[in-house]
């Protein structure tokens, strides 16, 4: 076995003596590292992510199986993508950890990789740079946070969040009890303990083959997770000895796997940018009408929150994701090749041993049809995705007047006011918000149901947006309108009044405006001005993609075969 680190470590001219004093430095003798195939430990662990503060302790416990396995760890760190915290939006950043962790995986002597992911862009930004760089890669996940408890109930991350910020929006809750309810929301490290984005992205990293099987909803605070990760850490180091890159595993049929098991879950909507990315690294053939086809075929099987009423505890419990994956058998191709080695149905255990409270069969689904549509239409061309599974069913098919909003600020700044002129059938728009107009794409798009409508007992109303929302949010919310409106998409050109339609059943989102005004509205449009003249934020504006393609930027998606091929640095004097 020829390995990579080796044009560094073995090298008897100046380079190979400069590259093994730097691991002498380390105490390692070179008895312990020559030779032997050294396996990368990309952390993203930071003290401005809570989701991801328990990846030191399990960075250790990567490091034991490595060197079990005979092979040598080398922890680095990564920026980490904390959703809580990063404004606009992690997504923002979410191409750069991408390109960082490529570059560092081809800069340095790395056989192989074990990436620690969290919040919710970490586990698809590592999957977007280990494509990319096609080295042995390998995914484990900081896990489910434990729910904290207020007034007897357990807590589910994000979803109890905005449900109770409407009830204190309103008066229904007083100060002392949003405070008390703070105190609480967050009791410990570990991610969204609901099936937002978090859970969405790390669950279909197993379904892809890039997690161990069964490994994506331990919790965070689980001994398991330990374990885990040291059985990681031994794969990795196989991984490198086998050749079995990211490329052979994240296949046209992993991602179909990926997508029935999306469905089933009822996952977050920023599931679907995020593989579109990482598929566009893999030039593998992955769109829209893809996500909307395995949708309607299939159930949605899992009651898990915003979706339904259980926690990810709950989930693992019931088997985890091996145990929906077997209720799914028959709809899968269990060929696909994972991380272990082996194919992902020599993992499935036979179905309808979960409880099925949690992990429903398919003869009890808890909706028949998958949790997700696309709609196209006049106000989106090329496609815009609504999570139907909290969406109102009296509000699937719906016509109402436009009210618009031109920016989040303007949004939040009018959303309470007593004389906003709303009525529970209007449509909520908000533009300007998208990639390249916010930009980022922040998770603006679930507006907040107007303060006067609250007071009238309404609880939800149809809202549009070209953003995104959190995958702990519901609602019948329009999401990812594309084009988006800062380039010149149909939202642009949206004014009170105008009739929109939503027909989900048909996937169809129409405004009702004659052809001729949309033209003579489009002659006088003009785009925003940019809004950044230097740096990643100008580089991000003038090179990201639509959502129908992703988000990602336009240099990093492989053109043809040829940029497939993984360009290893020339390693010689510095």
């Amino acid at each position: 076995m020829k390995l990579r680190s080796a044009e560094w470590f073995q090298g008897r001219d100046e380079i190979g003596p400069q590259s093994r004093s730097v691991l002498r430095t380390l105490g390692y003798s070179p008895e312990f590292f020559i030779g032997k195939p050294i396996i990368g430990i990309a952390n993203s662990w930071s003290e401005l992510n809570n989701c991801n503060l328990g990846l030191r302790t399990i960075a250790e416990a990567v490091k034991r199986g490595v060197i079990a396995a005979g092979g040598v760890p080398l922890e680095f760190n990564t920026i980490s993508l904390g959703e809580e915290l990063m404004k606009p939006t992690a997504m923002l950043y979410r191409n750069m950890l991408a390109m960082e962790l490529e570059e560092m995986l081809r800069a340095n002597p790395i056989d192989g990789v074990v990436l620690l992911c969290g919040c919710d862009k970490t586990t698809p930004g590592q999957l977007m740079g280990a494509a990319s760089a096609n080295l042995p890669a390998i995914q484990v996940c900081a896990g489910p946070k434990t729910p904290g408890r207020w007034r007897g109930t357990e807590i589910g991350s994000g979803t109890a969040l905005w449900k109770y910020h409407d009830q204190y929006r309103t008066g229904e809750l007083s100060e002392a009890e949003w405070q008390a309810l703070e105190a609480c929301y967050s009791c410990s490290v570990g991610t969204c303990n609901t099936m937002g984005t978090a859970s969405t992205m790390t669950s279909l990293s197993e379904a892809l083959g890039m997690m161990l099987p069964g490994t994506a909803t331990i919790p965070a605070n689980d001994t398991r997770r330990l374990e885990a990760a040291e059985q990681s850490g031994r794969r990795a180091v196989e991984m490198v000895r086998e050749g079995l890159l990211p490329s052979a595993i994240m296949t046209r049929h992993a991602f179909e796997n990926a997508l029935r098991v999306y469905t089933a879950l009822g996952g977050s909507t920023n599931a679907v940018i995020h593989l579109l990315a990482i598929a566009g690294r893999l030039r593998v053939p992955l769109t829209l009408d893809d996500f909307d086809r395995i949708a309607r075929e299939t159930p949605v099987l899992l009651d898990l929150q915003p979706t339904g009423a259980r926690l990810m505890g709950d989930f693992d419990a019931a088997g985890g994701l091996p145990q929906l994956m077997a209720e799914l058998r028959d709809l899968l191709h269990l060929e696909s090749r994972t991380v272990s080695g082996r194919p992902i149905g020599d993992h499935l255990p036979e179905p309808g041993q979960a409880m099925q409270s949690v992990v429903r069969s398919r003869a009890t689904p808890l909706q028949a049809i998958g949790g997700l549509a696309i709609v196209r239409g006049n106000l989106a061309p090329d496609g815009a995705v609504v999570r139907t599974t909290t969406a109102s069913p009296s509000l699937l098919q719906h016509r109402g007047p436009a009210l618009v909003f031109d920016s989040y600020a303007e949004m939040l700044e009018r959303i309470d006011s007593a004389d906003l002129p709303v009525t529970p059938d209007s449509v909520l728009v908000l533009r300007n918000v998208g990639a390249v107009g916010a930009p980022g794409m922040p998770e603006w798009g679930a507006i907040p149901v107007p303060k006067k409508l609250l007071l009238q007992g309404v609880r939800d109303i149809v809202r549009l947006s070209d953003a995104r929302m959190s995958g702990t949010s519901s609602g019948t919310v329009v999401l990812h309108i594309t084009p988006e409106s800062a380039i010149g998409g149909p939202l642009a050109l949206v004014q009170d009044g105008d009739p929109i339609e939503l027909d989900l059943l048909n996937r169809r989102l129409t405004l009702a405006v004659p052809t001729q005004e949309l033209e003579r509205r489009r002659a006088t449009w003009q785009a925003p001005a940019r809004k950044h003249t230097r740096g990643y934020l100008r580089l991000y504006e003038e090179h990201v993609l639509q959502p129908d393609q992703g988000c990602d930027f336009d240099f990093l998606r492989p053109q043809n075969d040829a940029d497939l091929v993984f360009v290893p640095p020339v390693v010689g004097r510095s």
